[in-house]
Formats: C-alpha cells, structure tokens, sequence
C-alpha cells in the first residue's frame, strides 16, 4: 500500500470500532482524538499558547487541562473555538507525520484540513437513529442532546460524498466483510 489513509465519519457511526478492527488485523492506527488530548497534556508549547489565549487558570495547579474553563471558553464564541483548533491541530499534524503512522482516525478530518495530510479517506456511516441510540448508551445524554451534538458536525452525506470508500455500520451490515474488500484494493 502506498500513502495514509483516514477514517472518518460523524459521531456515533464506529470509527474507533473500524480502527479496532483494523488493529486485530495488525494495522497500526493513529488516534487523533488521543493524540490532541496527550499533547494539551504534555507539549509545552501548547501549555504556554492556551494560556496565553485562555488565561491562567486554563490548566489546573497539578498541570491538567482545566476543562471547565475551557469548555467555558469555548461556548463563548466560535472564534474561540477557532483559536484553540489554531494552536492544538497543527500540532496534531505534525505529530501525525512523525510518527510514520499510515492510519488515522480522526472525527474531524475535513473540519481541521486533515484530509490533506491523506490520499485515501474511509467514511464510516450509520442511520442517524442507530447513530442516536449509540450515543445516549455510551455518553448516557438524552435523545435531544444526541441530535444536538450529530447536527453541530458535517452531514453525513457531505462526508460520504468526498470519501473514497465507504463502510456501513448499522448494526446489519458485516462490518469484517467491507473493511476485507476495502482493504483488498488497498494492498
């Protein structure tokens, strides 16, 4: 296989179950939701930046992402939401490139112009109410806050429509079967 490639795909849908798959098949893949959180923890650089744009308090005395006050930040505007993507994603990028890592998964992929750092884009989807049913189960949210958070992200169709491939995960379809085919005309 030549170049990296992304999973994709809105909340709800299983992209870390399709990248758990691909890990029992011995594929190593890059968790960019992980990797966001362990460098705000861990970089100095974005230590020093977020306290800058955010304040002193924007991490805690033991040296934890003070989240109260961020989320706090964030809700106040979405330039603020566009400040902190500014500081925290092109470090993400970066990381990702380092790492030699060929796969990412990464809910945002579009959003944060990581599709440029891929050739291949895997979208991962499912029925908004299998989607629904997913989040209130393993957030324990109502069905309104699920539809909220699905509705603040891109469309589904949009996401489908500028991947390469396509899994469905809707509970019926043989998740195993897709990502083989997938992964035949990959490699």
């Amino acid at each position: 296989m030549n170049g990296r490639i992304a999973i994709t795909g809105g909340i709800g849908c299983g992209k870390s179950f399709v990248a758990e798959k691909l890990r029992e098949r011995g594929i190593d893949v890059y968790d960019c939701d992980g990797a966001a959180k362990r460098l705000i923890a861990k970089s100095q650089d974005i230590h020093r930046r977020l306290t800058t744009l955010i304040g002193s308090n924007a991490y805690l005395p033991n040296g934890e992402l003070n989240k109260a006050v961020v989320a706090e930040f964030l809700l106040a505007s979405d330039d603020n939401n566009k400040a902190i993507n500014d500081i925290v994603h092109p470090a993400v990028a970066d990381d990702f490139i380092r790492s030699g890592v060929e796969w990412m998964e990464c809910a945002i992929l579009y959003e944060s112009g990581f599709d440029r750092l891929v050739d291949k884009v895997v979208a991962v989807t499912a029925p908004e109410e299998v989607r629904v049913e997913r989040i209130m189960k393993r957030d324990c949210i109502s069905r309104q806050r699920a539809l909220e958070w699905i509705k603040r992200q891109m469309p589904q169709d949009e996401v489908r429509r500028r991947a390469d491939f396509e899994i469905i995960n809707d509970g019926r379809q043989n998740v195993d079967c897709q990502l083989d085919k997938i992964l035949t005309i990959l490699f």
